[in-house]
Protein backbone atom coordinates (compact mmCIF):
# COMPACT_ATOMS: atom_id res chain seq x y z
CA UNK A 1 0.00 0.00 0.00
CA UNK A 2 1.23 3.51 -0.78
CA UNK A 3 1.25 5.04 2.68
CA UNK A 4 2.12 8.50 1.44
CA UNK A 5 -0.93 8.67 -0.79
CA UNK A 6 -3.18 7.71 2.11
CA UNK A 7 -1.61 9.69 4.91
CA UNK A 8 -1.08 13.11 3.35
CA UNK A 9 -4.81 13.93 3.11
CA UNK A 10 -5.16 12.44 6.57
CA UNK A 11 -2.65 14.97 7.90
CA UNK A 12 -4.65 17.83 6.45
CA UNK A 13 -7.92 16.43 7.80
CA UNK A 14 -6.33 16.22 11.26
CA UNK A 15 -4.33 19.45 11.17
CA UNK A 16 -6.87 22.00 10.00
CA UNK A 17 -9.35 21.38 12.86
CA UNK A 18 -6.42 21.50 15.30
CA UNK A 19 -5.33 24.80 13.77
CA UNK A 20 -8.84 26.24 14.08
CA UNK A 21 -9.27 24.93 17.63
CA UNK A 22 -5.94 26.22 18.90
CA UNK A 23 -6.35 29.39 16.88
CA UNK A 24 -9.57 30.08 18.70
CA UNK A 25 -7.84 29.46 22.03
CA UNK A 26 -5.20 32.00 21.06
CA UNK A 27 -7.96 34.29 19.86
CA UNK A 28 -9.53 34.17 23.32
CA UNK A 29 -6.24 35.38 24.81
CA UNK A 30 -5.79 37.96 22.04
CA UNK A 31 -9.34 39.27 22.45
CA UNK A 32 -8.84 39.48 26.21
CA UNK A 33 -5.60 41.41 25.68
CA UNK A 34 -7.20 43.73 23.12
CA UNK A 35 -10.21 44.45 25.31
CA UNK A 36 -8.14 44.87 28.47
CA UNK A 37 -5.83 47.27 26.59
CA UNK A 38 -8.68 49.79 26.89
CA UNK A 39 -7.88 49.83 30.63
CA UNK A 40 -4.25 50.78 29.91
CA UNK A 41 -0.83 49.21 29.39
CA UNK A 42 -0.53 48.43 33.13
CA UNK A 43 -3.57 46.16 32.86
CA UNK A 44 -2.03 44.36 29.87
CA UNK A 45 1.30 43.94 31.67
CA UNK A 46 -0.44 42.58 34.78
CA UNK A 47 -2.53 40.08 32.84
CA UNK A 48 0.50 39.07 30.77
CA UNK A 49 2.40 38.04 33.90
CA UNK A 50 -0.61 36.41 35.60
CA UNK A 51 -1.30 34.41 32.46
CA UNK A 52 2.16 32.83 32.64
CA UNK A 53 1.18 31.03 35.85
CA UNK A 54 -1.95 29.78 34.14
CA UNK A 55 0.25 28.60 31.27
CA UNK A 56 2.48 26.69 33.70
CA UNK A 57 -0.56 24.92 35.17
CA UNK A 58 -1.76 24.01 31.68
CA UNK A 59 1.71 22.62 30.90
CA UNK A 60 1.39 20.38 33.96
CA UNK A 61 -2.01 19.13 32.79
CA UNK A 62 -0.74 18.72 29.26
CA UNK A 63 1.82 16.10 30.27
CA UNK A 64 -1.06 13.70 30.97
CA UNK A 65 -2.80 14.78 27.77
CA UNK A 66 0.35 14.35 25.67
CA UNK A 67 1.24 11.01 27.24
CA UNK A 68 -2.26 9.61 26.95
CA UNK A 69 -2.66 10.78 23.35
CA UNK A 70 0.57 9.11 22.23
CA UNK A 71 -0.09 5.86 24.11
CA UNK A 72 -3.67 5.83 22.83
CA UNK A 73 -2.49 6.09 19.21
CA UNK A 74 -0.15 3.14 19.82
CA UNK A 75 -3.00 0.98 21.13
CA UNK A 76 -5.41 2.10 18.42
CA UNK A 77 -2.78 1.47 15.73
CA UNK A 78 -2.36 -2.04 17.15
CA UNK A 79 -6.19 -2.50 17.19
CA UNK A 80 -6.22 -2.82 20.99
CA UNK A 81 -9.49 -1.06 21.88
CA UNK A 82 -9.58 -2.42 25.42
CA UNK A 83 -6.15 -1.04 26.23
CA UNK A 84 -7.08 2.29 24.64
CA UNK A 85 -10.19 2.61 26.84
CA UNK A 86 -8.16 1.91 29.96
CA UNK A 87 -5.62 4.56 29.00
CA UNK A 88 -8.41 7.09 28.44
CA UNK A 89 -10.03 6.39 31.82
CA UNK A 90 -6.69 6.69 33.60
CA UNK A 91 -5.83 9.98 31.90
CA UNK A 92 -9.12 11.66 32.81
CA UNK A 93 -8.97 10.51 36.44
CA UNK A 94 -5.36 11.61 36.98
CA UNK A 95 -5.84 15.01 35.36
CA UNK A 96 -9.02 15.68 37.34
CA UNK A 97 -7.21 15.18 40.65
CA UNK A 98 -4.19 17.14 39.43
CA UNK A 99 -6.47 19.99 38.37
CA UNK A 100 -8.30 20.16 41.68
CA UNK A 101 -5.03 20.30 43.62
CA UNK A 102 -3.58 22.97 41.34
CA UNK A 103 -6.72 25.13 41.57
CA UNK A 104 -6.48 25.18 45.35
CA UNK A 105 -2.76 25.99 45.33
CA UNK A 106 -3.05 28.86 42.84
CA UNK A 107 -5.92 30.49 44.74
CA UNK A 108 -4.05 30.26 48.04
CA UNK A 109 -0.65 31.34 46.66
CA UNK A 110 -1.73 33.93 44.05
CA UNK A 111 -0.28 36.94 45.91
CA UNK A 112 3.13 35.37 46.75
CA UNK A 113 3.51 34.09 43.18
CA UNK A 114 2.94 37.54 41.69
CA UNK A 115 5.34 39.10 44.19
CA UNK A 116 8.11 36.93 42.74
CA UNK A 117 7.76 38.68 39.38
CA UNK A 118 8.67 42.18 40.68
CA UNK A 119 5.46 43.72 39.36
CA UNK A 120 4.84 47.38 40.05
CA UNK A 121 1.78 48.35 42.15
CA UNK A 122 -0.39 49.18 39.13
CA UNK A 123 0.11 45.91 37.17
CA UNK A 124 -0.17 43.93 40.44
CA UNK A 125 -3.58 45.50 41.10
CA UNK A 126 -4.86 44.03 37.83
CA UNK A 127 -3.01 40.71 38.00
CA UNK A 128 -4.16 39.48 41.43
CA UNK A 129 -7.94 39.16 40.85
CA UNK A 130 -7.38 37.74 37.37
CA UNK A 131 -5.02 35.03 38.64
CA UNK A 132 -7.34 34.18 41.54
CA UNK A 133 -10.42 33.66 39.35
CA UNK A 134 -8.61 31.87 36.54
CA UNK A 135 -6.61 29.72 38.93
CA UNK A 136 -9.70 28.58 40.77
CA UNK A 137 -11.17 27.14 37.57
CA UNK A 138 -8.06 25.27 36.42
CA UNK A 139 -9.62 21.89 37.25
CA UNK A 140 -12.06 22.50 34.38
CA UNK A 141 -9.13 23.07 32.04
CA UNK A 142 -7.40 19.89 33.24
CA UNK A 143 -10.44 17.75 32.40
CA UNK A 144 -10.88 19.48 29.04
CA UNK A 145 -7.24 18.88 28.09
CA UNK A 146 -7.52 15.14 28.77
CA UNK A 147 -10.78 14.74 26.87
CA UNK A 148 -9.52 16.78 23.90
CA UNK A 149 -6.39 14.59 23.75
CA UNK A 150 -8.52 11.44 23.74
CA UNK A 151 -10.76 12.76 20.96
CA UNK A 152 -7.71 13.73 18.90
CA UNK A 153 -6.09 10.32 19.33
CA UNK A 154 -9.30 8.79 17.96
CA UNK A 155 -8.93 11.29 15.04
CA UNK A 156 -12.04 13.26 16.06
CA UNK A 157 -10.24 16.60 15.81
CA UNK A 158 -13.30 18.38 14.42
CA UNK A 159 -15.31 17.72 17.58
CA UNK A 160 -12.74 19.52 19.75
CA UNK A 161 -12.68 22.33 17.20
CA UNK A 162 -16.44 22.89 17.46
CA UNK A 163 -16.19 23.17 21.24
CA UNK A 164 -13.45 25.79 20.84
CA UNK A 165 -15.70 27.78 18.49
CA UNK A 166 -18.48 27.86 21.06
CA UNK A 167 -16.09 28.70 23.90
CA UNK A 168 -14.64 31.61 21.95
CA UNK A 169 -18.06 33.06 21.12
CA UNK A 170 -19.16 32.84 24.77
CA UNK A 171 -15.93 34.47 25.93
CA UNK A 172 -16.29 37.45 23.59
CA UNK A 173 -19.94 37.96 24.54
CA UNK A 174 -19.06 37.74 28.23
CA UNK A 175 -16.26 40.29 27.83
CA UNK A 176 -18.60 42.73 26.12
CA UNK A 177 -21.15 42.37 28.91
CA UNK A 178 -18.85 42.41 31.95
CA UNK A 179 -15.90 44.53 30.78
CA UNK A 180 -17.75 47.23 28.86
CA UNK A 181 -21.11 46.99 30.66
CA UNK A 182 -23.30 46.26 27.65
CA UNK A 183 -27.04 45.66 28.18
CA UNK A 184 -26.89 47.21 31.63
CA UNK A 185 -24.39 44.73 33.11
CA UNK A 186 -21.90 46.14 35.64
CA UNK A 187 -18.44 47.15 34.38
CA UNK A 188 -16.19 44.75 36.30
CA UNK A 189 -12.91 45.41 34.49
CA UNK A 190 -10.34 42.62 34.72
CA UNK A 191 -12.62 40.65 37.06
CA UNK A 192 -15.26 40.66 34.33
CA UNK A 193 -12.78 39.23 31.84
CA UNK A 194 -11.92 36.45 34.29
CA UNK A 195 -15.57 35.63 35.03
CA UNK A 196 -16.31 35.46 31.31
CA UNK A 197 -13.39 33.09 30.76
CA UNK A 198 -14.45 30.84 33.65
CA UNK A 199 -18.04 30.60 32.40
CA UNK A 200 -16.89 29.67 28.89
CA UNK A 201 -14.62 27.00 30.42
CA UNK A 202 -17.58 25.47 32.27
CA UNK A 203 -19.66 25.21 29.10
CA UNK A 204 -16.73 23.86 27.04
CA UNK A 205 -15.92 21.18 29.61
CA UNK A 206 -19.54 20.00 29.72
CA UNK A 207 -19.66 19.82 25.91
CA UNK A 208 -16.44 17.78 25.76
CA UNK A 209 -17.81 15.24 28.24
CA UNK A 210 -20.84 14.77 25.98
CA UNK A 211 -18.71 14.39 22.84
CA UNK A 212 -16.40 11.90 24.56
CA UNK A 213 -19.25 9.50 25.22
CA UNK A 214 -20.85 10.15 21.84
CA UNK A 215 -17.74 9.43 19.75
CA UNK A 216 -15.81 6.87 21.82
CA UNK A 217 -18.70 5.27 23.78
CA UNK A 218 -16.51 5.43 26.87
CA UNK A 219 -18.60 5.61 30.03
CA UNK A 220 -16.79 6.59 33.22
CA UNK A 221 -18.23 6.02 36.66
CA UNK A 222 -17.21 7.55 39.98
CA UNK A 223 -15.21 4.45 40.89
CA UNK A 224 -12.86 5.03 37.94
CA UNK A 225 -11.63 8.24 39.60
CA UNK A 226 -10.54 6.28 42.67
CA UNK A 227 -9.20 3.16 40.98
CA UNK A 228 -6.32 4.21 38.75
CA UNK A 229 -4.48 1.45 36.87
CA UNK A 230 -0.78 1.83 37.61
CA UNK A 231 0.54 -0.01 34.50
CA UNK A 232 -1.44 2.35 32.28
CA UNK A 233 -0.36 5.36 34.32
CA UNK A 234 3.28 4.33 33.96
CA UNK A 235 2.87 4.12 30.19
CA UNK A 236 1.37 7.63 30.14
CA UNK A 237 4.09 9.04 32.39
CA UNK A 238 6.84 7.44 30.30
CA UNK A 239 5.87 9.82 27.49
CA UNK A 240 4.19 12.59 29.47
CA UNK A 241 6.80 13.31 32.15
CA UNK A 242 9.65 14.04 29.73
CA UNK A 243 7.24 16.17 27.67
CA UNK A 244 6.26 18.06 30.81
CA UNK A 245 9.91 18.40 31.78
CA UNK A 246 10.74 19.97 28.43
CA UNK A 247 7.76 22.33 28.56
CA UNK A 248 8.36 23.33 32.18
CA UNK A 249 12.04 23.89 31.40
CA UNK A 250 11.00 26.24 28.59
CA UNK A 251 8.47 28.00 30.80
CA UNK A 252 10.99 28.52 33.62
CA UNK A 253 13.54 29.90 31.17
CA UNK A 254 10.87 32.15 29.67
CA UNK A 255 9.85 33.40 33.12
CA UNK A 256 13.47 34.21 33.98
CA UNK A 257 13.76 36.15 30.73
CA UNK A 258 10.39 37.83 31.45
CA UNK A 259 11.66 38.89 34.87
CA UNK A 260 14.69 40.45 33.17
CA UNK A 261 12.37 42.30 30.79
CA UNK A 262 10.13 43.42 33.67
CA UNK A 263 13.15 44.91 35.43
CA UNK A 264 13.57 47.22 32.42
CA UNK A 265 10.11 48.76 32.85
CA UNK A 266 6.41 48.29 32.15
CA UNK A 267 6.68 49.45 28.53
CA UNK A 268 9.05 46.61 27.70
CA UNK A 269 6.76 44.08 29.37
CA UNK A 270 3.70 45.42 27.54
CA UNK A 271 5.56 45.24 24.21
CA UNK A 272 6.52 41.63 24.89
CA UNK A 273 2.89 40.77 25.74
CA UNK A 274 1.53 42.35 22.56
CA UNK A 275 4.07 40.70 20.27
CA UNK A 276 3.63 37.26 21.86
CA UNK A 277 -0.11 37.48 21.21
CA UNK A 278 0.49 38.35 17.56
CA UNK A 279 3.28 35.91 16.73
CA UNK A 280 1.35 32.96 18.16
CA UNK A 281 -0.68 32.93 14.96
CA UNK A 282 2.39 31.85 12.99
CA UNK A 283 3.34 29.31 15.65
CA UNK A 284 -0.11 27.74 15.25
CA UNK A 285 0.69 26.44 11.76
CA UNK A 286 3.67 24.49 13.07
CA UNK A 287 1.77 23.41 16.19
CA UNK A 288 -1.16 21.99 14.20
CA UNK A 289 1.13 20.16 11.77
CA UNK A 290 3.14 18.84 14.72
CA UNK A 291 0.09 17.43 16.52
CA UNK A 292 -1.33 15.95 13.32
CA UNK A 293 2.04 14.34 12.63
CA UNK A 294 2.17 12.95 16.17
CA UNK A 295 -1.23 11.28 15.77
CA UNK A 296 -0.35 9.73 12.40
CA UNK A 297 3.09 8.52 13.47
CA UNK A 298 1.68 7.12 16.72
CA UNK A 299 -0.78 4.99 14.74
CA UNK A 300 1.99 3.90 12.34
CA UNK A 301 4.30 2.91 15.20
CA UNK A 302 1.47 0.98 16.85
CA UNK A 303 0.94 -0.82 13.55
CA UNK A 304 4.67 -1.48 13.08
CA UNK A 305 5.13 0.56 9.87
CA UNK A 306 8.38 2.33 10.80
CA UNK A 307 9.46 3.32 7.29
CA UNK A 308 6.15 5.05 6.60
CA UNK A 309 6.55 6.93 9.89
CA UNK A 310 10.05 8.06 8.85
CA UNK A 311 8.85 9.41 5.51
CA UNK A 312 5.76 11.03 7.03
CA UNK A 313 7.82 13.28 9.31
CA UNK A 314 10.10 14.47 6.50
CA UNK A 315 7.13 15.30 4.28
CA UNK A 316 5.23 17.10 7.04
CA UNK A 317 8.33 19.01 8.12
CA UNK A 318 8.64 20.54 4.66
CA UNK A 319 5.02 21.64 4.85
CA UNK A 320 5.54 23.18 8.29
CA UNK A 321 8.65 25.01 7.15
CA UNK A 322 6.81 26.51 4.17
CA UNK A 323 3.87 27.63 6.34
CA UNK A 324 6.21 29.26 8.88
CA UNK A 325 8.08 31.22 6.21
CA UNK A 326 4.90 32.43 4.49
CA UNK A 327 3.27 33.37 7.80
CA UNK A 328 6.37 35.18 9.05
CA UNK A 329 6.67 37.19 5.84
CA UNK A 330 3.01 38.23 6.04
CA UNK A 331 3.41 39.33 9.68
CA UNK A 332 6.64 41.19 8.93
CA UNK A 333 4.99 43.19 6.13
CA UNK A 334 1.87 44.02 8.14
CA UNK A 335 3.55 44.33 11.56
CA UNK A 336 2.62 47.99 12.28
CA UNK A 337 -1.02 47.30 11.47
CA UNK A 338 -1.14 44.33 13.86
CA UNK A 339 0.33 46.22 16.84
CA UNK A 340 -1.41 49.58 16.47
CA UNK A 341 -4.87 48.30 17.56
CA UNK A 342 -3.37 47.37 20.95
CA UNK A 343 -1.53 50.60 21.76
CA UNK A 344 -0.91 54.13 20.47
CA UNK A 345 2.52 54.43 22.11
CA UNK A 346 4.98 54.98 19.19
CA UNK A 347 7.94 53.48 21.07
CA UNK A 348 6.03 50.26 21.82
CA UNK A 349 4.91 50.03 18.19
CA UNK A 350 8.45 50.62 16.87
CA UNK A 351 10.08 47.95 19.05
CA UNK A 352 7.19 45.55 18.48
CA UNK A 353 7.66 45.79 14.71
CA UNK A 354 11.34 44.90 15.10
CA UNK A 355 10.47 41.84 17.21
CA UNK A 356 7.89 40.60 14.74
CA UNK A 357 10.42 40.92 11.93
CA UNK A 358 12.96 38.93 13.92
CA UNK A 359 10.31 36.21 13.61
CA UNK A 360 11.42 35.79 9.98
CA UNK A 361 14.46 33.97 11.39
CA UNK A 362 12.91 32.63 14.60
CA UNK A 363 9.81 30.81 13.32
CA UNK A 364 11.44 28.51 10.73
CA UNK A 365 13.74 27.30 13.50
CA UNK A 366 10.80 26.73 15.82
CA UNK A 367 9.20 24.43 13.22
CA UNK A 368 11.89 21.79 13.79
CA UNK A 369 11.08 21.70 17.49
CA UNK A 370 7.30 21.69 17.23
CA UNK A 371 7.12 19.06 14.48
CA UNK A 372 10.14 16.81 15.05
CA UNK A 373 9.80 16.68 18.85
CA UNK A 374 6.19 15.54 18.48
CA UNK A 375 7.31 12.87 16.03
CA UNK A 376 10.07 11.63 18.34
CA UNK A 377 7.58 11.51 21.20
CA UNK A 378 5.17 9.46 19.09
CA UNK A 379 7.89 6.84 18.59
CA UNK A 380 8.50 6.60 22.34
CA UNK A 381 11.77 8.59 22.17
CA UNK A 382 10.72 11.17 24.76
CA UNK A 383 13.83 11.78 26.88
CA UNK A 384 16.24 13.21 24.33
CA UNK A 385 14.16 16.37 23.66
CA UNK A 386 14.04 17.30 27.34
CA UNK A 387 17.77 16.72 27.89
CA UNK A 388 18.66 18.74 24.80
CA UNK A 389 16.17 21.40 25.83
CA UNK A 390 17.69 21.80 29.29
CA UNK A 391 21.18 22.23 27.84
CA UNK A 392 20.14 24.72 25.18
CA UNK A 393 17.63 26.80 27.14
CA UNK A 394 19.78 27.24 30.22
CA UNK A 395 23.14 27.12 28.46
CA UNK A 396 22.25 29.41 25.54
CA UNK A 397 18.90 31.19 25.80
CA UNK A 398 18.95 32.49 29.39
CA UNK A 399 22.61 33.59 29.63
CA UNK A 400 22.62 35.01 26.10
CA UNK A 401 19.43 36.95 26.91
CA UNK A 402 21.19 38.63 29.81
CA UNK A 403 24.32 39.34 27.73
CA UNK A 404 22.52 40.74 24.68
CA UNK A 405 19.46 42.25 26.32
CA UNK A 406 20.92 43.83 29.46
CA UNK A 407 24.73 43.73 29.48
CA UNK A 408 25.19 44.96 25.89
CA UNK A 409 22.03 47.08 26.01
CA UNK A 410 20.19 45.73 22.96
CA UNK A 411 16.95 45.47 24.95
CA UNK A 412 14.06 43.39 23.63
CA UNK A 413 15.70 42.68 20.23
CA UNK A 414 18.64 41.21 22.15
CA UNK A 415 16.33 38.93 24.13
CA UNK A 416 14.72 37.72 20.92
CA UNK A 417 18.07 37.15 19.21
CA UNK A 418 18.96 34.82 22.09
CA UNK A 419 15.68 32.96 21.53
CA UNK A 420 16.58 32.52 17.85
CA UNK A 421 19.88 30.86 18.79
CA UNK A 422 18.14 28.46 21.18
CA UNK A 423 15.37 27.43 18.76
CA UNK A 424 17.75 26.76 15.88
CA UNK A 425 20.27 24.83 17.98
CA UNK A 426 17.61 22.53 19.41
CA UNK A 427 15.83 22.20 16.07
CA UNK A 428 18.92 21.08 14.17
CA UNK A 429 19.74 18.50 16.86
CA UNK A 430 16.19 17.09 16.74
CA UNK A 431 16.32 16.81 12.95
CA UNK A 432 19.65 14.96 13.06
CA UNK A 433 18.24 12.46 15.53
CA UNK A 434 15.30 11.71 13.27
CA UNK A 435 17.41 11.43 10.10
CA UNK A 436 19.77 8.96 11.77
CA UNK A 437 16.78 6.90 13.03
CA UNK A 438 17.97 6.85 16.61
CA UNK A 439 14.30 6.63 17.60
CA UNK A 440 13.89 3.17 16.05
CA UNK A 441 14.80 1.12 19.17
CA UNK A 442 12.19 3.06 21.17
CA UNK A 443 9.54 2.33 18.53
CA UNK A 444 10.34 -1.38 18.65
CA UNK A 445 9.99 -1.34 22.43
CA UNK A 446 6.55 0.25 22.10
CA UNK A 447 5.42 -2.57 19.82
CA UNK A 448 6.81 -5.20 22.18
CA UNK A 449 5.11 -3.62 25.22
CA UNK A 450 1.69 -3.51 23.58
CA UNK A 451 2.01 -7.09 22.34
CA UNK A 452 2.98 -8.24 25.85
CA UNK A 453 0.08 -6.36 27.43
CA UNK A 454 -2.43 -7.81 24.98
CA UNK A 455 -1.15 -11.30 25.68
CA UNK A 456 -1.27 -10.78 29.46
CA UNK A 457 -4.76 -9.26 29.44
CA UNK A 458 -6.51 -11.93 27.38
CA UNK A 459 -9.51 -13.20 29.26
CA UNK A 460 -9.83 -10.16 31.56
CA UNK A 461 -13.05 -8.12 31.67
CA UNK A 462 -13.00 -5.09 29.36
CA UNK A 463 -13.52 -1.46 30.29
CA UNK A 464 -17.17 -0.32 30.36
CA UNK A 465 -17.71 0.81 26.78
CA UNK A 466 -20.29 0.26 24.13
CA UNK A 467 -19.50 -1.24 20.71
Amino acid sequence: MNSAAVLKPKLLSLAWPIFIEEGLRVLIATVDTFMVSHLGDDAVAGLGVASQFIVLAIILFAFVGIGSSVVLTHHLGAHDRKGADEIAATAIAVNTWLGLGTSILVVVLAAPLLSLMHLGPAPYHFALPFLTFMGGSLFLESMSISISAILRAHTHTRAAMLVAVGQNVLNVIGNCLLLFGWLGFPKLGVVGVAISSVFSRIVACAALWFLLEYYTHLKLRLRHFFKIGMPKLRAILHIGLPAAGENICWWLAFMVVTAMIASMGGDHLATQSYVMQIIRWVILFSYAIGLGTEIIIGHLIGGGDYEAAYRELLRNLRLGFACAIIGSIALAILAPHFISPFTHDPSIIAVGVVLIRIGLILEPGRVFNLVVINALRATGDARFPVLMGMCSMWGVWVPLSWILGIKLGFGLPGFWAAMVCDEWLRGVMMYRRWKHKRWLPYAERVRSRIAAQKAAEQGLAPMPSEP
